[in-house]
């Protein structure tokens, strides 16, 4: 499905997340070592995911309060309390579940939300939070020196 263009840089940073949970896994199923996963999980927390799930929240979510956008923020409040538990304890369950979690949640968001809140969105509301991200949005950083998924 075609995005609106004034969401597609939440779409792009998707694909980042889906790549994230892929080489949390890869790292899991090749036996690296919880805390060599959990450094990663941590810089692309910190520098990605957390910037993205702002975004969301602060230019998308407001627009529309429902059961959808509900969800939405409660998988990241979830996903926000792995990451502290995945960055002190690195817990080899906990960097799984927030790997699936974290898939999911990106179908979810691609599959449902987004397409619901295009279709009942405005396209002057569209057009107002696509030149609120386009002035605020972060540029995903792929540049992780540990690439233990290879």
């Amino acid at each position: 499905m075609k995005r609106n263009e004034n969401i597609v840089l939440l779409s792009k940073d998707h694909h980042f997340g889906l790549l994230c949970a892929w080489k949390i896994n890869k790292g899991l199923k090749d036996g690296i070592s919880p805390e060599r996963i959990a450094t990663f999980v941590k810089f692309y927390w910190e520098n990605n995911q957390c910037k993205h799930f702002e975004e969301e929240e602060r230019y998308l979510f407001p627009y529309i309060d429902n059961e959808l956008t509900r969800q939405a923020l409660a998988e990241h409040q979830q996903m926000r309390e792995m990451v502290g538990v995945i960055i002190n304890q690195h817990d080899t369950e906990v960097l799984a579940l927030f790997a699936e979690l974290l898939k999911r949640h990106i179908r979810y968001e691609e599959r449902e939300l987004f397409p619901y809140m295009e279709a009942h969105l405005s396209d002057a509301t569209l057009e107002e939070i696509g030149r609120n991200l386009g002035a605020s949005h972060h540029t995903e950083r792929d540049d992780y020196n540990d690439p233990f998924w290879l």
